[in-house]
């Protein structure tokens, strides 16, 4: 599949999103020969020219191309070993004209649907999440497998930038405050996984022979952890403690259902905020429709029902600490510092560091003042 040397021809459709960026980068920095396809070689967007001379600069060669143009995307595959697909879900269903595009090509030796998420054939999720995400991808995963198109599916939880920086809170865009809210009760285990992680296991996987027709299940041993143990790590980095919320599941499965009202104008932009953000929304024309209902469930299916936790089985696939062994990934842990020195929670955390320390330099002066008096007195 690959030359002697390890190399692979990899090109990476739908690389300039939030978790496709990182796998472009990993595929260069192994010595892969990429590709990534984009609407727009030259953006106006200094964000987005900046991020496409970074793929530049790591010798990426920039193909210009667009899902919807079948020949833009024929073109780059008949020079190609592997399809990487990192589209989001408004695009979920058009990776159709990917296989339509890689069947006509010819050469292209391996697959990879944008999956990175539960085992979307093992689910017990409610609508709307179990019909515009899970039914979406296993669709895709069924038009795969009957074209015949060798295949590997990457499966990995919770992306940690899209559910850490709240410190797991679905309801908020920002670490808690005064109150954290959790869904159920906190003590299902959930994975996460930093996109830079996934995206070099991804970029692994597609030159890997052994990874061939199966799962590669990026689950980090450090990265499993409850709702509950996560707030505590938060609390205990930080120095202050908050109060918990919880949720019940009978309520959170009203909200879904509409069953009950929706708890406030505040709340919803902020699961809408949270919905655009993990591309979860993309698939609606308008802000009022489902991201409020299909973040909820999403996230029900996540912190309740525990499908990001999901079992490794040997018949279906591999696990990728297993296959890469030397991968060092970025822990929970290490990410909520990342987080703590990130603008505001490192300020928060220092200034309250030092009104601590400051109490107790006063109160310290206090008691020698206090001593030098009786001794005084003592001598007198």
């Amino acid at each position: 599949m690959a030359p002697d040397n390890g190399e692979c021809r990899i090109l990476v459709i739908g690389g300039t999103g939030r978790l496709g960026r990182h796998i472009v980068a990993a595929s260069a920095r192994l010595s892969h020969h990429t590709s990534a396809l984009v609407r727009d070689t030259s953006p106006s967007d200094p964000t987005k020219a900046a991020l496409l001379q970074s793929f530049r600069d790591l010798g990426v060669e920039l193909v210009h191309g667009d899902l919807y143009d079948h020949a833009s995307l024929v073109r780059p595959m008949k020079t190609t070993d592997v399809v990487i697909s990192a589209l989001g879900t408004s695009q979920i269903a058009g990776q159709t004209r990917l296989i339509t595009a890689i069947k006509e090509a010819g050469c292209v030796k391996r697959f990879l649907p944008s999956e990175f998420w539960t085992d979307v054939d093992r689910t017990c999720a409610v609508e709307p999440a179990r019909s515009a995400v899970y039914g979406a991808k296993a669709a895709i995963r069924r038009a795969v497998e009957a074209s015949g198109v060798p295949h590997t599916y990457v499966l990995c939880g919770y992306l940690a930038g899209a559910a850490l920086p709240s410190v797991g809170q679905v309801v908020s865009p920002t670490p808690p405050a005064g109150e954290a809210v959790v869904l159920g009760d906190g003590d299902t285990k959930v994975v996460y996984v930093a996109e830079e992680d996934v995206g070099v296991y991804t970029a692994m996987a597609a030159a890997d022979p052994r990874a061939a027709g199966k799962m590669v299940y990026v689950k980090p041993p450090a990265n499993t952890v409850s709702h509950n143990e996560l707030l505590s790590m938060w609390e205990k980095k930080t120095g202050r403690g908050f109060r918990r919320a919880y949720v019940a599941e009978a309520t959170v499965l009203k909200m879904i259902r509409g069953q009950s009202a929706h708890p406030g104008d505040v709340l919803k932009a902020a699961l809408h905020f949270t919905a655009v953000k993990c591309g979860w929304g993309e698939r609606f024309s308008s802000v009022a429709e489902a991201p409020f209902e299909l973040g909820i469930s999403l996230a029900h299916a996540a912190y309740i029902l525990g499908e990001t936790d999901f079992k490794i089985e040997p018949s279906r696939g591999v696990a990728a600490g297993e296959l890469y062994p030397d991968v060092k990934y970025t822990t929970v842990s290490e990410y909520l510092d990342r987080l703590l020195m990130s603008t505001g929670s490192s300020e928060r955390y220092l200034q309250g560091r030092k009104c601590l320390v400051t109490s107790v330099v006063a109160a310290c002066c206090v008691f020698l003042c206090v001593y030098v008096w009786m001794l005084s007195g003592r001598l007198g």
